[in-house]
């Protein structure tokens, strides 16, 4: 089988050329897991901050012909636990393959009928519960927040952006990278205003779509934009903090200055999140989304290849800020 794995130690910024596909064996069904063919692969920005060891989810990795941590949707081939058989669907974590042994507990049986393949990957995978996470468990958004969303066209702020609205916030203003972006914030996912902060004067001008200041922000890219956040904020202002991804390809991870005068002025509540502390109410998950993506309350778009070869293109094009929508690969999709 073929899986995409890094041809060297990678210490930078990740570029294409840095994975090459190999061929390497089939790996063996794990005791209580089950072996998936591959449909589609996840492609995230933490994957290359988990191949240098930064990532506190995943282990040190190997220095050579490592394939970077990920979630794939599959189709099982062979199980060794009850209640999943060949045919059946699932989604869990694995590498960037074509063929992946999902060991105990980390995976989960999906159902194809209820929404999209490939759904599964983004707006009902591990993206999709962050925001759920966030939005519901961690900020409580309720009737009448106004909320600030950073990193706003990628599928968790997109997501995070409409569940505050169903929930019951008043405003919802986004913060991304260019007018495509913004153009999906506002068009496809609803949200009030979406500021460009490749744009003159945006922090004006974020500060103008938010004239009574905001009562939620959600934070995945820095703590400047956190502080930015606060300053804007009404007395006891929730915020949540889930990412640092301006510093996952550099050397600032772990150096970023949080004024802690601001937050105890603001009264505010700062909530730290990992997914992974929510993975295992997937299935609650699962059951309230799928209804709002039926519905047309919740949507999404993907930014999609087909064929693992394409897939280091990919990545470079997400740790650029150049995808719109969800990153993923078609490796052996459904035909029907």
């Amino acid at each position: 089988m073929q899986r995409v794995v890094t041809r060297h130690v990678i210490d930078h910024k990740p570029r294409a050329t840095d994975f090459t596909v190999a061929d390497v064996a089939t790996p063996d069904c794990p005791e209580n897991g089950i072996l998936v063919q591959v449909a589609y692969v996840s492609v995230d920005p933490y994957s290359g901050i988990a191949l240098r060891g930064r990532h506190f989810g995943f282990p040190v990795p190997e220095p050579m012909l490592e394939s970077p941590p990920t979630s794939v949707v599959g189709q099982v081939i062979e199980s060794r636990c009850a209640g999943f058989a060949a045919g059946d669907w699932a989604y869990g974590d694995a590498g960037w393959e074509e063929i992946a042994a999902l060991p105990a507990g980390k995976f989960y049986k999906i159902d194809p009928d209820r929404a999209p393949l490939s759904a599964y990957v983004g707006v009902l995978g591990m993206p999709g519960v962050t925001a759920w996470a966030s939005a519901k468990h961690l900020a409580k958004v309720t009737q009448g927040d106004v909320v600030l969303v950073n990193a706003a066209a990628g599928p968790v702020g997109g997501t995070f952006g409409q569940l505050a609205r169903v929930y019951g916030a008043q405003k919802v203003v986004g913060v991304a990278g260019g007018s495509t972006k913004c153009e999906l914030v506002c068009n496809t996912y609803g949200f009030d205003a979406c500021i460009d902060y490749k744009s003159d004067n945006w922090t004006e001008q974020l500060s103008a779509a938010l004239p009574d200041g905001l009562t939620v922000f959600h934070e995945n890219v820095s703590a400047e934009m956190t502080m930015l956040a606060l300053s804007l904020a009404q007395p006891y202002a929730r915020g949540v903090l889930c990412g640092l991804v301006d510093a996952y390809h550099g050397e600032a991870q772990g150096k970023h200055p949080v004024n802690a005068g601001a937050i105890i002025a603001k009264r505010a509540q700062l909530s730290g999140l990992v997914v992974f502390d929510f993975m295992p109410r997937y299935q609650e998950f699962v059951d309230e989304l799928v209804p709002l993506i039926s519905s047309g309350q919740l949507n999404y778009v993907e930014d999609s290849v087909d064929g693992l070869e394409n897939l280091p293109a990919l990545f470079e094009k997400l740790v650029d800020g150049n995808n719109i929508g969800k990153t993923l690969v078609a490796v052996n999709p459904p035909t029907s």
